[in-house]
């Protein structure tokens, strides 16, 4: 089924790392907060039992007033780590972007005042 599919591939190697089990653990380790929704899956499923979802991997979350970020890259074996930084520092930045448009463009003129 649809769900046995989705729950086979969560999380996903891509974010979790391999080999998986054993990437888990060493996460929940080392990672003082959960991850919450990043890394997880967006979609749905019609009424046939068909299913459609993508991975959640740059995120905002909202909670007590504060916006949290998620944004990660792809670490491989000849990664340089401060070029990884640099790229998930990027793809944090472009939502705070999006953001201060919502706030600035979209809200009306009063909004912010």
């Amino acid at each position: 089924t649809a769900v046995a599919a989705l729950r086979a591939g969560l999380p996903a190697g891509t974010v979790s790392g391999a080999p998986k089990v054993r990437a888990m653990e060493i996460i929940d380790e080392v990672e003082p907060q959960k991850r919450g929704p990043y890394g997880g899956a967006v979609g749905y499923f019609d009424f046939t039992g068909d299913m459609d979802t993508c991975i959640a991997l740059r995120t905002l979350v909202m909670k007590n007033g504060r916006i949290y970020i998620q944004a990660g890259a792809g670490i491989v074996a000849d990664s340089v780590a401060e070029s990884e930084y640099q790229e998930t520092m990027n793809k944090a930045r472009a939502m705070l972007k999006a953001i201060h448009i919502a706030e600035h463009q979209l809200l009306p003129k009063h909004a912010d005042q």
